[in-house]
């Protein structure tokens, strides 16, 4: 008879999930951490032998179901623009795990440069990969302007539709003075952005002959 899965391997992400979002990774103990998962820190070595996997593990428990539907939203045969609307939409609801993993990400690839390049390798197999292939199917197809370089493409896209989404959804409360809309709606404004700017749409009678 098989014997039962063991759930020790996602009891030490989760502890250490709660404990890196206190102290941060490099102030975080083990012990503390195996202790909250109710095992010893031999098995967390068995399982991540250093504390950068087990940072990268946490980290991958949330980024691997946001990246399948981010792939989903990107692999539809619609245009670029229903594309990004369909990836901030997602970001703009990101739920509270999702949340605190990516403020995570944002502060330990601040603190240490050898885990930034990890993130950066698994995020390049990730949602960059995908983004960089949706900017050439748009470039390919003609929605894109061909001007612009495809990674500046892919690094406006991500900048205006990520951060802007993240500050509203963590500072909701002490933004609330400025009357921001919800979420779909948030996420629609800043497409147009993205793809159409921010001046003021030319009247037919402005238009050159």
């Amino acid at each position: 008879m098989a014997r039962p899965r063991s759930d020790i391997e996602p009891r030490i992400i989760h502890a250490a999930r709660r404990r890196f979002l206190e102290d941060g990774v490099d102030g975080a103990s083990l012990r503390n951490i195996a202790r909250d998962a109710g095992t010893n820190i031999g098995m967390i070595y068995y399982y991540f032998p250093t504390k950068d996997d087990l940072f990268l593990a946490v980290v991958e428990e949330i980024y691997a179901k946001v990246l399948a539907q981010l792939e989903e939203a990107i692999e539809q045969e619609v245009s670029f623009e229903a594309r990004v609307s369909a990836i901030y939409a997602r970001v703009g609801a990101l739920g509270a795990d999702e949340l605190d993993v990516m403020r995570l990400v944002v502060r330990e690839s601040i603190a240490s440069s050898a885990r930034l390049e990890r993130l950066i390798e698994r995020f390049k197999r990730g949602h960059i990969g995908l983004m960089l292939r949706a900017v050439a199917e748009g470039l390919g197809s003609g929605q894109l302007d061909p001007r612009l370089h495809p990674a500046v493409m892919v690094m406006s896209t991500f900048a205006l539709g990520i951060a802007p989404q993240m500050i509203r959804r963590i500072a909701a409360d002490r933004m609330a003075f400025l009357g921001l809309p919800d979420g779909p709606a948030f996420a629609k404004q800043l497409v147009e952005v993205l793809l159409h700017g921010i001046a003021r749409p030319a009247s037919p009678s402005e238009n050159p002959p």
